[in-house]
């Protein structure tokens, strides 16, 4: 017969001294308690499963009661008589938590954040640590971020933005990054930060400081090929005007999206403001700026990468810093500028009608159906379009005698 094992108690568990040597105190059906030299307690539970002998770890005594222990030992039984190995089903568990752990709000934010910081001046990336810490950890910063919905994300817009609404549009701004950077790395499938329109009231009007006048704009462009700091950031900054796209859809721009060949920059819409794709017909101009960076940084993912790494893109201050170095002020020109200024003098100075210019603009117009605009709308004249306006821009920069495009029957 076998040898009866004696169930253990409370007391004789408190009364166990650690030895030389760590020994066993069985409790039955494969239970144990194992004392370490160093006074340790464990609950260990020994099992054979598809023919080999295996060993589960329950926790320590006494965070894990004996009552708590066998309790799992019985569950533990339990999946055996099913035919499940209780080991792998603790790693499944273990593995489910480590994945939450790494898939919250503030996990996937980090993780944005180090990426990010190095290309940041140091006061935004102060402000930045600090907006996080104070205002949006504390109310979602360990909840997965899939559980997340937009209610949740315009009640902490509001909450924000009812003592600083400069504040509470800065923290719209994080979410938007943050939330993108979560698809971007596979963690989220559906988006809660796509559409924030009306959830708090916009900021003060403030036009976005661009030259208009052909004479103002000249010098400038002139400025850019004289630019004697980084060839990425020169390039960054020829283009800029040709393209008059936003900022950050710029400087984010990568090699799988633009067609040479076709004269096409695609953007998804992943990286549009308005969340729809964008098509950006590119002149000879903008094609001969590509080809010239191409041989520079073509084998990366960044047509603009970063100074300091190939793997991330061109810090969102290269540009503006690039303009203050050469002796533009903050109220002449901004990066964001450029939208402006190809707003006023394309229509002003070309002639184009007003709906081809906002669909290139990417604003969220709307068609006669009532639908949002079509990426390929009006493909044909915007090409046109684009191609002038580099033409132009060029006349200008060769301090030429200007002569008004006249209106064409193609536009």
């Amino acid at each position: 017969m076998p040898k009866r094992i004696q169930p253990l108690t409370d007391m004789k568990i408190r009364a166990a001294k650690p030895k030389d040597k760590e020994f066993k105190l069985s409790d039955g059906l494969g239970l144990h308690l194992l004392v370490t030299p160093s006074g340790g307690k464990l609950w260990r539970l020994q099992y054979r499963f598809a023919g080999k002998q295996k060993l589960l770890s329950f926790g320590a005594y006494p965070t894990v009661s004996l009552t708590d222990a066998r309790k799992r030992r019985d569950d533990a039984k339990e999946l055996l008589e099913q035919g499940t190995d209780p080991g792998e089903v603790k790693k499944a568990k273990a593995a489910a938590v480590a994945a939450a752990a790494s898939n919250t709000f503030k996990a996937i934010a980090e993780d944005w954040y180090a990426g990010l910081k190095e290309d940041w001046s140091e006061s935004h990336a102060v402000h930045v640590r600090r907006w996080l810490d104070q205002r949006i950890y504390p109310v979602i910063g360990d909840r997965p971020i899939s559980s997340l919905e937009t209610v949740e994300l315009v009640q902490i817009l509001k909450a924000v933005a009812s003592s600083s609404l400069e504040t509470g549009h800065r923290i719209k701004t994080i979410f938007h990054q943050v939330f993108r950077h979560a698809t971007f790395t596979g963690k989220l499938k559906h988006n809660p930060a796509t559409d924030f329109k009306g959830a708090i009231k916009p900021k003060n009007p403030k036009g976005m400081a661009a030259p208009v006048e052909p004479k103002d704009v000249a010098p400038m462009l002139r400025a850019f090929e004289g630019f004697r700091g980084s060839y990425v950031v020169q390039c960054a900054l020829k283009l800029a005007p040709l393209l008059f796209c936003r900022p950050g859809e710029l400087r984010q721009m990568e090699w799988a999206e633009v067609d040479l060949d076709a004269a096409i920059w695609s953007i998804p819409g992943e990286k549009m403001k308005m969340g729809l794709p964008h098509l950006v017909p590119l002149s000879t101009q903008a094609l001969s700026i590509l080809k010239d960076i191409r041989v520079l940084t073509g084998h990366g993912q960044y047509v603009f990468p970063s100074a300091r790494s190939f793997t991330r893109c061109m810090s969102e201050n290269a540009v503006n810093a690039a303009l203050r170095r050469m002796g533009f002020e903050k109220d002449e020109i901004t990066g964001h500028g450029f939208r402006a200024m190809a707003r006023t003098m394309i229509r002003e100075q070309l002639h184009v009608e007003a709906e081809f210019i906002e669909i290139q603009l990417a604003h969220k117009t709307k068609a006669p159906n009532g639908t949002a605009y079509d990426r390929v709308a009006f493909l044909k004249e915007r090409r046109q379009m684009m191609q002038n306006w580099s033409d132009y821009l060029d006349q200008l920069k060769a301090g030429a005698k200007i002569v008004r495009f006249e209106a064409r029957a193609t536009m």
